[in-house]
């Protein structure tokens, strides 16, 4: 007895040309991407397009909802962009079955890449409305990504400076062994020999001993510049002090914990605790976190338009400094002067007043020790370490792609982007957003 199947013709034509819309489900997050994108400001993409020539560019809006759905999902290649629109129904259905090259794609991200990162901003204010975003407590911390280079392509002062002693006697030696085969040529064939290009071997020194130069001077100015901004220091570099040829303002930092080495920088977010949206995104060259805390409130209160009640971090932001201007401005501060470990329990604090004499330092210990300190603490392990967990791990966000960092910073902006639109997705499909907010964002 023979199994009937279900009808399957992989040749078989359609009679009417099929609708994109019916491709997906409707509570899909193509579309979700979609319909955002076509509420927020795309000015500044646009106004790089008027008076433009020549053969028409692929539409803005839809490089950008390609880009960010991208980031959503955690594909922000532009090689595996190109492929995903070939192969990938989402992508197809987004973009409407264009499939611009990985260099187009490449290209517009470039070019757009400040107008980009301040979607940042747009999709935050689209958070705020649908009051995801509270500010009662934000937490913020730091996570080492990658940066687009190798940890061997990195010198420190010291060899720079043994390199360019190497280099130039290697250099010196090679001009005055090539002088004495000219002299012996020109009497052996004449004087017409042309003699317009260096020896290869001459020419790979001397480029590799400019960069050295190029670095060291960089590293000195900094050494300069650290001096004359702090008073702290000679003003020449440590020994260990590096810089690396590919992304010289990356920077070898410890990760694992400190049990490796990479070229990386340091991403900075704070978190609001209402839904674990990124109110602020940053990225620094320095691989510790302690100056980092005022400039990511100030850039929380300049997002928002407020600062926060209380703020938290952890230790490696501590200083007296950081804890006197914070309490200042009027934020309730939990920051703890000592490292903590995960579920380490404190003593008590000591009950009745506190003494009048005791330091900031002090006073914060005393503090992180009430009941209600260590409840407010413990919040920054649920914000910020979630965070970073679903961009590294559940996106595998691990490297940057760009170079420098002010294209860093643009790219962490839009891997943020990407993380607020997916809570601000995650609450609508939960009805934690209602029918009346999209109406009136739609409106607007």
């Amino acid at each position: 007895m023979s199994k009937t199947f279900r009808p399957y013709d992989p040749g078989q034509m359609y009679l009417m040309p099929a609708a994109l819309q019916d491709w997906l489900p409707p509570e899909h997050l193509v579309y979700f991407i979609s319909d955002v994108v076509d509420q927020l400001d795309l000015s500044a993409i646009w106004s790089r397009y008027e008076g433009e020539r020549g053969y028409p560019p692929y539409h803005p809006g839809m490089m950008v909802k390609v880009l960010l759905y991208a980031y959503c999902i955690g594909v922000p290649s532009s090689r595996r962009i190109a492929k995903r629109l070939e192969e990938d129904i989402g992508f197809r259905v987004l973009a409407a079955n264009n499939t611009p090259d990985f260099r187009t794609i490449s290209d517009f991200r470039k070019e757009h890449l400040a107008a980009l990162s301040a979607l940042f901003l747009e999709v935050l204010k689209l958070c705020r409305r649908a009051g995801l975003v509270k500010l009662g407590h934000v937490a913020i911390d730091g996570t080492k990504v990658k940066a687009n280079a190798s940890k061997h392509k990195a010198m420190s002062y010291r060899r720079m400076k043994e390199e360019e002693a190497r280099l130039s006697g290697e250099i010196a030696e090679l001009l005055k062994r090539a002088e004495a085969t000219d002299a012996e040529e020109d009497r052996r064939y004449g004087r017409g020999r042309r003699a317009d290009e260096l020896p290869r071997e001459l020419a790979v020194r001397e480029s590799r001993l400019l960069k050295i130069r190029q670095a060291r001077a960089a590293l000195e100015a900094e050494a300069r510049a650290e001096a004359e901004r702090g008073g702290k220091g000679t003003g020449v570099p440590e020994d260990r002090a590096q810089r690396n040829f590919t992304d010289p303002e990356s920077r070898i930092m410890p990760v694992g914990g400190g049990k490796q080495f990479e070229q990386c920088y340091n991403a900075q977010a704070a978190v609001d605790s209402a839904h674990q949206v990124i109110t602020a995104a940053e990225v620094t060259e320095q691989p510790t976190d302690r100056r980092q805390a005022v400039p990511l409130m100030e850039q929380v209160q300049a997002n928002t338009g407020e600062l926060p009640r209380e703020m938290s971090a952890d230790a490696g932001y501590f200083s007296n400094e950081t804890v006197t201007e914070l309490t200042a401005r009027g934020l309730d501060v939990y920051l703890p002067p000592d490292r903590m470990r995960h579920r380490q329990r404190l003593p008590a604090a000591p009950r009745g007043r506190i003494p009048a004499g005791l330091s900031t330092t002090e006073r914060m210990r005393r503090k992180l020790r009430t009941k209600q300190g260590r409840q407010r603490y413990r919040l920054r392990q649920e914000l910020c370490e979630p965070a970073f967990g679903q961009i590294k791990q559940g996106r595998g966000f691990r490297q940057f792609l760009l170079r420098g960092k002010e294209k860093v910073s643009g790219e962490w902006r839009l891997i943020c982007t990407g993380h607020n639109l997916l809570k601000l997705f995650g609450a609508r499909n939960a009805g934690l957003v209602g029918q009346d907010f999209w109406s009136s964002v739609r409106a607007a």
